[in-house]
This record gives C-alpha cells, structure tokens and sequence, in this order.
C-alpha cells in the first residue's frame, strides 16, 4: 500500500511537472511580481493611501507667483498702498499724447511733510500708475511757490530716501532718483551740499556704466552750478575724475 501511495504522489508530481513544462514549451510564461507592481496593488487597495493629502499652510504662500529671478535684496516702498488708499492728493489723468497729474486742490497749499517724503518714496516702485505719480508729483510739488522754505528743513529725511533710489539695481528708479536729486538741488542750493556726500558714492558707482555716463555727468554740472564751489571740493572727494565747470 505504501509503494502504491509512493507511486502516486511520483506519479501526480510527474504530472504537474509535465503539465508545467507543456506551457513553458508553449511560450506562456508567468512572472513574478515586482516589487513595483506589488507597491502599486497594495496602494490601489488600501483606502487610506486613497485618500488625498489634506492642503499644508505653506501652500498658501503660492510659491508659483514668485519670480525667483526677481530683485527682493530691497523691500519696495509703501508709495502704492498709501496711494491706494487715497493717501496721495493726485491722480494720473490719461491723456491722447501724454499723460498728466490732476490734483485735488491746489499744490503750493499742500504740506511738504510728509507728501514729498512720500512722493520720493515712490521714485523706487517699477509699476504704473505709481512710477509715474511719484516721478511727476515730486517735480510739481518742487515747483511751486515757497519750495525752497519748504524742502529744506526735510533734507535730513529726503536724502536717505533719494540715495536709495539712486542705489537700486533697476536702471529706470535710478533715473527717477537721479532726475529728482538734480530737482532737489536747484530748490535747496548750496544747503544740499551737507548731505552730499552721502549721494555721490551711487553716482561714482554708475559712472562706470557706458549707459548712465552722460547722465551723470549732466547731474554732477548741474550740483556744482546749484550748489557752488564749496560743492566742487565734495564732487571731488567721490570723483576725483571729474572735470569742474568753473575752469
């Protein structure tokens, strides 16, 4: 009874072999699964794994709207808000050829502190309409009658403000701020030239630059004749290079 039991299972091994070598030799082939597509059925199944990740705080930020090859080395000015929110007596009028400003009362009665500050402020934004509501409000709000009383006890505050425009990376708020400098000084003269020093370090910088050369050099004639010989030997100190008017 043994044997035949024996012969049995040899005979039902032998057949499940045989069966098993008909369907290699058929070309059926049955492979294992990997390690993959074992991750990938146990994912499909669990429920837990199912269900979508719950939103983070940080996604609120939205990283995608950043530029990261913007310029963040400075925080821009709070001109635009204060505008916004109607902090600023004026307002862009558009205009078929050119645009212009429209205040809402008249300018010579309007204080200096701190609508100019604020005004210079703006010469640092790099969107319309504030680049040019800053620009163009600085220069009217110069122009009126009694500026000079006005601006001058300011330019302890002013001057930071004009030497951060003047060293910013963004080549227009340079003009702006250099265009506004030269404004400055034909209202306050010879009382800018204190505060001069501390200017004319962004200008030498610039100097070097084929693109604003002229224009600086423009701007340096322009402080001399404002500011007088005592503002030559200042020039000087910053840019021994340049070439005074008066010889």
């Amino acid at each position: 009874m043994q044997e035949t039991k024996r012969c049995g299972d040899v005979c039902l091994k032998n057949g499940v072999i045989g069966s098993y070598d008909k369907r290699m030799s058929s070309g059926f082939q049955i492979k294992p699964k990997t390690a993959v597509q074992k991750n990938k059925t146990s994912s499909s199944s669990s429920p837990d794994l199912a269900v979508k990740p719950q939103p983070r705080p940080s996604d609120k930020l939205n990283p995608k709207t950043i530029d990261p090859f913007g310029d963040h080395s400075r925080a821009p000015s709070a001109f635009s808000a204060i505008y916004s929110k109607g902090g600023i007596p004026c307002r862009l009028v558009h205009g078929s050829v050119k645009h212009k400003l429209q205040w809402e009362c008249l300018p010579e009665t309007l204080p200096f502190d701190p609508l100019l500050i604020t005004l210079a402020e703006g010469l640092r934004e790099t969107k319309h309409p504030y680049t040019f509501v800053s620009k163009e409000g600085f220069k009217e709000l110069l122009l009126v009658e009694g500026a000079t009383e006005k601006a001058i006890p300011l330019l302890p505050r002013l001057v930071p403000v004009l030497k951060a425009a003047l060293a910013h990376s963004n080549g227009e708020v340079f003009e702006r701020g250099l265009n506004a400098l030269i404004q400055l000084s034909a209202i306050a003269g010879p009382a800018l030239n204190d505060h001069l020093k501390h200017l004319l370090t962004s200008l030498s910088k610039r100097l070097m630059d084929k693109k604003f050369k002229e224009q600086i050099t423009v701007a340096l004639q322009k402080l001399e004749q404002y500011g007088g010989k005592e503002s030559i030997a200042i020039i000087k100190s910053k840019i021994p290079t340049y070439c005074s008017i008066s010889f």
